[in-house]
C-alpha cells in the first residue's frame, strides 16, 4: 500500500504509523510541579538526538501534567524503563488529576537526583536529568499547536553500578523496553555487533 500521510487516508482499523517508527525508546519522565508534588509519565515519542553536548526530546501530545511542570521549573529526569518495571510504567500513565503523585500511585519509590529537583526512579538502573532548552510547537495544517516537542539538555546521568561491565554499561542486561505500535512493547534482551566500514 501507499497512501497520503497527509489525509492519512490508510484504510486500516488503526493508524499505522506508530508500528513502522518502531521500536521507540520510552521517555519514562519525572517532573516536579511548582507546588512540589512529583509526577511520573511514561511518553512513546521520545529519542536522544545529540551527543556533545547530551540533547534528548520528547513528544507531547496535548498540555498534559509533565509538559506544564516542565515548562513552569524548567527540569525533568528521563528514567530508563524496564521489563522489571513494565506494569509499574504502565500503571504511571494512567489520566489523574495533577495533583495525584504518580509514584505512590504506581508504588515507585523516589530517589533523589543531583542535579536537578524532579526525583527519578530509585529502581530504574538508569536515569538522564535534564535541564528545559526549548519547546518547539508542532502545528497541524490549520496553525493549532495541540502537540510540542520538549528539548532538553542531559546534566546529569545515573547509572547502576551493577550494569557496568569491564568499562561498558550492559544495556541487554537492563532488558530496556521500547514501544511499537498499537499497545505492543518490545524488551532489548540480547545485544550483537556490527562495525561502521573504514
Amino acid at each position: 500500500m501507499h497512501y497520503d500521510a497527509i489525509d492519512n487516508t490508510h484504510g486500516l482499523p488503526n493508524d499505522p504509523f506508530k508500528a513502522i517508527v518502531a521500536p521507540r525508546p520510552i521517555g519514562w519522565v519525572s517532573s516536579m510541579a511548582r507546588n512540589g508534588v512529583p509526577n511520573l509519565a511514561p511518553y512513546s515519542f521520545f529519542n536522544a538526538i545529540a551527543e556533545k553536548p547530551h540533547y534528548v526530546v520528547i513528544g507531547s501530545s496535548d498540555m498534559k501534567d509533565s509538559l506544564t511542570n516542565i515548562e513552569a521549573t524548567s527540569e525533568f529526569v528521563v528514567n530508563l524503563a524496564t521489563y522489571e518495571l513494565r506494569e509499574h510504567m504502565n500503571a504511571s500513565s494512567a489520566r489523574v488529576a495533577p495533583d495525584v503523585d504518580e509514584f505512590k500511585l504506581a508504588g515507585l519509590e523516589p530517589a533523589s537526583s543531583r542535579f536537578v529537583k524532579p526525583p527519578r526512579v530509585a529502581k530504574s538502573p538508569a536515569a538522564l536529568e535534564c535541564r528545559l532548552f526549548q519547546i518547539v510547537p508542532l502545528p497541524d495544517d490549520n496553525g493549532d499547536a495541540r502537540q510540542w516537542a520538549i528539548i532538553g539538555r542531559v546534566v546529569g546521568i545515573y547509572i547502576d553500578d551493577r550494569f557496568i561491565k569491564e568499562g561498558r554499561v550492559d544495556t541487554a542486561a537492563m532488558r530496556p523496553i521500547a514501544r511499537m505500535g498499537y499497545s505492543e512493547y518490545a524488551t532489548v534482551e540480547a545485544a550483537w555487533r556490527m562495525r561502521r566500514p573504514d
